[in-house]
């Protein structure tokens, strides 16, 4: 799942008659997720100081990350491991990507999930304010009515220090106020999620006519008034609090770590990315936290991660057998550690996958083996965007 859906997931079926989720979206407003081991458990209990951001957060034009390569029968997909958030000031050196989309075939979105009620436009305009309600809590109940007095104490804390007069957002569902908190520590740390990344791929499609295809699992409601309805019913639970906490990890001593992976990023240091701790996995909470509702399960939503994924490889699947050369984007924590199993069915498939450290000498080989006359496998050449013989 992208980068960034899983926050929102926490209140998007609620808004999900106004305002569906879609993964395109999602990828450029990432969940509070890109962060720290997931080795440790969120803690509910009192937190340590926050750590004042001390890391340099890179600026300017960056090169990225170089692309995985996914191949079969000669036929290649590659693959743009997207992060996020990323450093506020760089721009993207997109190169070695517009080489590949000025030969793709085919462009896959993101995997993800899209929940939709499509209700149409007038019906949407009436369901909003129930919609709007449904962000806030039950009773008109505020966050220090709700939490722990040692964790909303932490929060409190950080809320001064990054939203500061704010009181508005303490009558919200803790899920929605804790990811409003995160977006504005990274903004206050030089961090932005969305807005470098996927303009430069839409301005290189638009330029070519290539459309983007949708890979995310498409749930719909039925009954969007019902569900907005059953949502602002639901109260509390301890899904929601390890959520909240585990953000208010993240917020409190994961910024430095944060900058310094959207740092290896941004200057296309794969090596250190592979080599930092694997992520936090407050994700999960946050995304069991919403699927543990009752609106959900009433709704008959569940086992989403292996349909997602299902969705994303049947779509795959016919980019590649269609085209000589695709192109697609997914979390680069995806492709680092294969956590939900893409890779390993990709594999199971007979797909070959080679990461961008990975492929670079044998393609040197291939082509000058072809400038010398002999005959180089048919997806050689093709396989590595810009590749021409040495001199």
């Amino acid at each position: 799942m992208s980068a960034g859906k899983a926050a929102l997931l926490a209140f998007g079926f609620s808004l999900a008659a106004v305002a569906p989720l879609d993964a395109q979206e999602a990828e450029r407003q990432s969940a509070p997720t890109a962060a720290a081991s997931a080795s440790e458990a969120p803690s509910v209990g009192a937190g340590p100081t926050v750590v004042d951001m001390d890391a340099v957060v890179v600026s300017g034009v960056q090169p990225g990350p170089g692309l995985w390569r996914v191949s079969k029968d000669g036929h290649v997909l590659y693959i743009l491991g997207t992060q996020s958030p990323l450093p506020r000031d760089m721009s993207w050196d997109a190169h070695e990507v517009r080489e590949v989309l000025a030969e793709a075939g085919a462009v896959l979105g993101p995997p993800g999930i899209s929940v939709n009620a499509d209700v149409g436009f007038f019906r949407g305009l009436a369901l909003a304010p129930s919609a709007l309600k449904a962000m806030k809590n039950p009773d008109g109940a505020t966050l220090d009515e709700l939490l722990p007095p040692d964790l909303y104490a932490r929060w409190d804390v950080l809320r001064q220090r990054y939203m500061g007069r704010d009181r508005g957002v303490e009558k919200k569902r803790p899920m929605i106020a804790v990811y409003e908190l995160y977006k504005e520590a990274l903004e206050r740390n030089r961090l932005r999620q969305g807005g470098i990344v996927g303009p430069v791929l839409d301005k290189a499609m638009k330029a070519r006519d290539l459309e983007r295809t949708s890979t995310v699992l498409r749930l719909k409601i039925e009954d969007p008034r019902e569900a907005i309805a059953d949502f602002r019913k639901e109260g509390l639970k301890p899904q929601d609090l390890e959520c909240f906490a585990g953000t208010l990890d993240v917020i409190e001593q994961d910024l430095p770590r944060i900058a310094a992976r959207a740092n290896a990023w941004a200057v296309g240091d794969v090596e250190a990315l592979r080599a930092m701790p694997q992520n936090r996995r407050q994700l999960d909470d946050c995304m069991d936290a919403w699927m543990q509702t009752e609106t959900v399960r009433k709704r008959g939503f569940t086992d989403i991660g292996p349909k997602i994924r299902d969705s994303w490889l049947a779509e795959v699947e016919k980019a590649v057998a269609a085209h000589p050369v695709s192109f697609a984007t997914m979390g680069i924590d995806t492709l680092l550690y294969d956590r939900e199993g893409y890779l390993s069915a990709l594999a199971a498939r007979g797909y070959r996958i080679q990461a961008p450290d990975e492929y670079g000498d044998e393609a040197e080989d291939a082509v000058d083996g072809a400038a010398a006359g002999d005959a180089p496998p048919s997806d050689a050449v093709a396989r590595v965007p810009g590749a021409k013989p040495r001199s």
